[in-house]
């Protein structure tokens, strides 16, 4: 990494990684403060759309130094785009953090028209976005992460054997929530920031009938924002009411699942989101 990269992401290498589906990813991997992995392995932990959060979340890595409420040591490895594609995180993500055959609510569909009235996006980008909605594949990028990007990072960094972690935010919070209920072993917990379940016909509610009675060893922490639910946005509105539903059910039957709610926008709550996984699921 370079110097100038280096002061702002202390301890932290960059890699590049093309998948076997050919989509190439950036992989930032912070270790912890003095890490020494022949002596003190560490897990990882996994946190998506790393373009946009590597800089507010590889930061918190400093928590493990906190004398007041120290987290328990882990490596952060943040996975977004790399190259051209970089710029173009934001319509990429839908492809790889949405369930196959999720429906589009016309909530979602109304805040992206939205967005182009605004100016914020161009009506070609408005429709590339909504495009990686049509054929998405959260299936395949979970495979990535567990059978090719996680055996680079046991090599390289000499991992502790248990222990990791994987959290996401908004699309990349329904993706968590989809691979703690699809039962992946590789995550011993998992977070979930506003998950974007936007419909209530999501696959996670089929996924969640699918589970029946049965119970995840893996601990599952999911926040959301109180001003998603009282602001005038229908797409926020439904995404909270969505997932209290979700955890209503999840809750009544799983001691490992845990929630928070925070005094954040959708913007603004992914910093906090994190804080709150690691004091919850990875806590000394």
């Amino acid at each position: 990494m370079s110097a100038m990269w280096q002061g702002c992401l202390a301890h932290t290498d960059y890699f590049e990684l093309r998948s076997s589906g050919g989509y190439d990813y950036g992989v930032w991997v912070t270790t912890p403060p003095g890490y020494d992995p022949a002596t003190t392995p560490a897990p990882a932990v996994y946190v998506l759309d790393g373009n946009w959060a590597v800089g507010m979340t590889a930061p918190l890595i400093i928590t493990q130094l906190d004398p007041m409420q120290q987290i328990q040591p882990y490596i952060q490895v943040s996975v977004g785009y790399a190259g051209e594609e970089a710029q173009h995180w934001a319509r990429l993500r839908n492809r790889d953090l949405v369930p196959p055959g999720e429906p589009i609510a016309q909530e979602f569909l109304d805040a992206v028209e939205k967005g182009f009235q605004a100016g914020v996006m161009t009506r070609e980008e408005a429709d590339a976005y909504l495009a990686e909605l049509s054929d998405t594949h959260a299936d395949a990028f979970l495979s990535f992460l567990t059978a090719e990007l996680h055996p680079r990072i046991e090599r390289d960094y000499g991992t502790a054997a248990s222990g990791h972690g994987l959290y996401g935010y908004s699309y990349g919070g329904l993706f968590s929530l989809y691979t703690w209920l699809s039962g992946s072993t590789l995550f011993e917990s998992v977070g979930a920031g506003s998950p974007g379940v936007v419909s209530t016909d999501s696959q996670v509610f089929a996924q969640l009938e699918e589970m029946g009675d049965s119970r995840h060893a893996a601990r599952l922490h999911v926040t959301f924002n109180v001003r998603e639910l009282l602001g005038d946005l229908a797409v926020y509105q439904s995404i909270t009411k969505n997932t209290a539903a979700l955890l209503h059910r999840l809750t009544s039957r799983s001691g490992a699942v845990t929630s928070a709610i925070l005094d954040e926008t959708h913007v603004t709550g992914l910093q906090a989101s994190f804080l709150s996984y690691l004091r919850t699921c990875r806590a000394r």
